[in-house]
């Protein structure tokens, strides 16, 4: 999803989410663009400081399935069915706010 998709979505009350469904785009009520990591809360900003670049790949973002995929176990992979929690090459990668 471009940057533009991405916040017509949000803006529309879909659900948007990047990597996993761990982590959902939203709008606050200052009007900026987060992704947060909903097991912790954690956050960033959709882009980076420029306002032009998205802090992660137009590919990794994916708007929810229905409740009806919701509902079956194992609907927490991306739509595409990559898996996530190794980066490529084979580092772990941590959710946001968790440092070693």
């Amino acid at each position: 999803m471009t940057l533009e998709d991405i916040k017509a979505a949000v803006d529309a009350g879909q659900t948007v989410h990047w990597a996993n469904t761990g982590y959902v785009v939203h709008k606050d009520r200052l009007g900026q663009y987060l992704i947060t990591y909903v097991p912790n809360g954690s956050c960033i900003g959709l882009t980076d400081r420029s306002g032009q670049r998205l802090n992660g790949k137009e590919a990794e973002f994916f708007i929810a399935r229905s409740k009806d995929s919701a509902e079956n176990p194992g609907s927490q992979s991306r739509p595409d069915a990559q898996g996530r929690g190794v980066a490529p090459g084979g580092i772990v990668a941590f959710p946001l706010g968790r440092q070693l």
